[in-house]
């Protein structure tokens, strides 16, 4: 299969180095772009309206900036043509999947945590990359659990 391209996405976690690796080996095969994505997390409105005390943090901003700096500079050392976007949002998977249909990604790469319970997963952020497998339909979405297992959805 040819790709397009790779979207190496963070639900403001640290990228593994395992998922650069992996998004890297994939890209390289069809000599792909992979773009880096990460979401600096909203965490919330008040009465339906934006407040600041709920956007994320200067230091919230700027950590997210560095972990898409280091996944780029990794992936650069390797060949890879890659860029970066970080966004603030409250729907990350949402987004993360909205950002690989416009990029045309044919591949989502992302850390995950080991899944949860159905209940316990439909309320907690960690387990977002579980929540941007069941949005992403046709985009195969592979999750590194840690340096040395990953899941896939395809």
């Amino acid at each position: 299969m040819i790709v397009r391209a790779v979207l190496l996405a963070s639900e403001e976690r640290e990228i593994p180095r395992a998922a650069v690796d992996l998004a890297a080996r994939i890209a390289e095969r069809s000599n792909a772009p992979v773009h880096v994505f990460s979401i600096a997390r909203v965490w919330g409105t008040s009465f339906g309206f934006p407040n600041p005390g709920l956007l994320p943090s200067k230091k919230d901003w700027d950590k997210q900036h560095q972990v898409v700096r280091k996944a780029v500079a990794r992936l650069r050392r390797k060949g890879i043509e890659a860029d970066a976007r970080v966004i603030g949002t409250r729907a990350a998977a949402k987004r993360i999947v909205q950002e690989a249909r416009r990029r045309d990604c044919d591949a989502i790469v992302m850390g995950a945590d080991p899944p949860k319970s159905a209940l316990i997963r439909d309320f907690s952020w960690s387990q977002e990359p579980y929540r941007v497998r069941g949005r992403a339909g046709d985009i195969p979405v592979y999750l590194v659990l840690d340096e040395s297992s990953v899941e896939s959805a395809a």
